[in-house]
């Protein structure tokens, strides 16, 4: 395959699949009246469920951020939105059938920790009052390294805290100051020495690569600074750049950032640096140390993909609470209003505040499974090729340039491949038309 080739697929613009449908293919006809049949539908006996906090508050925005955050100096709007929080977990515990068991917390934004100890402890209090959780529940939270300290850790650790996900982005200074974040190497250890005395001993590291100024060097040295501190795993993304979405990142010099070939190179001497450090390489974006639950779940063929990755999470139901946050239930997604006033009027109001989603149909499920094996075994069995006949079309000229091998019902990616497996993930997209925008670069 020719490099000229392989720059214009690293350049088409596809979903990550973190879900599918994705949620850009939410619409306003799921919302409130949905979601509250949908809690009230969950059988009595169901399994535990896992549940999503977001927190959308920062005290700055990074240039690179693509997330629902907002920057906030005052101390007030965040304790405001703390009892909205609060009001909306004890408002969808009334729409259940029963009381639930929880088996995963996670905590995302933003940064969660700007609600303090104190915070973070009311909150739980919260769930524990409406729910139960399961002995040896995960507890995950993403904490940004610059903000905490071992007082703060050994709180968490207190909460029950027993995952933290560190956002390292890069450890080169031109890029830091590129990006709008500027945090030591140092910062990065002692973050992660803080953790492991306070007994919070799993902790992944989110990367991220394709950004300005970023070169092949630099990313390796970056890559070998983190494996040195030895993280149990590595997510490593790369930068969508969308100013046209993100005010944010009207910040950044869009001519210094690399080119869809410097991507790929990029992505090449991550994978090389941790496989090299003992890593297992999970999905298309991931990595862990082989004593991890993430690389077991992989080699067992348990991996799953949800709106925070590659996991091992395999509860069928994700309640998702504050401002953008989704839900997932057997009959489809809900996501809650983005902004954040509009969330606390309807908290206040005493309504959910669902605002988008999708229903499944029975045709989403079985192409959802299909993408899923796609993104998480990098191989599918199709079972039937006459139902996906014009997907085999569509697919035979990446045959032909060796990304995938089809024989019979089986599509498979080869090495080569690997890194495109969103474009052919996307064949079976039905909601995806020639031209998709709007998405991140495939690679």
């Amino acid at each position: 395959m020719s490099t000229d080739l392989l720059g214009r697929l690293a350049r088409v613009q596809v979903p990550r699949y973190t879900s599918y449908p994705t949620a850009a293919d939410f619409t306003p006809a799921v919302g409130p009246a949905e979601q509250a049949s949908w809690l009230r539908q969950l059988p009595e006996e169901e399994e535990a469920v896992s549940v999503y906090l977001h927190v959308p508050y920062c005290r700055e925005i990074c240039y690179y951020c693509g997330c629902h955050a907002k920057a906030v100096r005052k101390e007030q709007p965040v304790e405001d939105y703390r009892r909205a929080l609060e009001a909306e977990i004890a408002l969808v515990a009334t729409h259940l059938p029963a009381r639930r068991k929880i088996a995963r917390i996670a905590w995302g934004g933003g940064t969660p920790s700007i609600l303090e100890l104190a915070g973070l402890s009311s909150v739980i209090d919260v769930l524990k009052t409406h729910f139960d959780l399961e002995p040896g529940h995960e507890h995950a939270i993403e904490l940004d390294p610059r903000v905490i300290d071992e007082t703060f850790v050994e709180g968490l650790a207190r909460l029950g805290v027993n995952r933290a996900s560190l956002g390292v982005q890069d450890l080169d200074p031109d890029v830091q100051a590129a990006i709008g974040r500027v945090q030591p190497g140092e910062t990065v250890a002692a973050a992660v020495r803080h953790l492991r005395n306070a007994g919070i001993g799993s902790i992944n590291f989110d990367l991220i690569y394709g950004l300005p100024h970023q070169t092949e060097e630099s990313l390796r040295a970056t890559c070998h600074a983190v494996s040195a501190l030895r993280p149990d795993r590595i997510a490593v993304y790369g930068y969508a750049h969308m100013p046209a979405r993100r005010g944010n990142q009207r910040l950044i010099d869009a001519a210094s950032l690399p080119d869809p070939e410097a991507r790929l190179r990029q992505a090449g001497v991550v994978a090389q640096v941790f496989l090299d450090a003992g890593y297992v390489p999970i999905g298309i974006d991931h990595f862990a140390r082989p004593d991890d639950s993430l690389a077991i779940a992989a080699g067992e063929k348990r991996l799953h993909r949800n709106f925070q990755g590659y996991t091992d999470d395999d509860r069928q139901t994700l309640l998702g609470f504050g401002c953008s946050s989704i839900s997932r239930f057997s009959q489809g997604y809900v996501q809650s209003v983005t902004g954040i006033a509009p969330y606390k009027r309807a908290i206040a109001d005493g309504r959910l505040p669902a605002a988008r989603g999708h229903a499944f149909a029975d045709e989403d499920c079985a192409r959802a499974d299909i993408i899923e094996a796609l993104m998480c075994a990098f191989r599918v069995d199709l079972g039937s090729a006459a139902r996906y006949a014009d997907e085999l079309a569509l697919l035979r000229p990446y045959a032909a340039q060796g990304l995938i091998q089809m024989s019979s019902n089986v599509i498979a990616m080869t090495d080569k491949g690997r890194p495109f497996v969103r474009l052919i993930a996307a064949v079976f997209d039905s909601f995806r038309d020639a031209g998709p925008d709007g998405f991140s670069p495939s690679v």
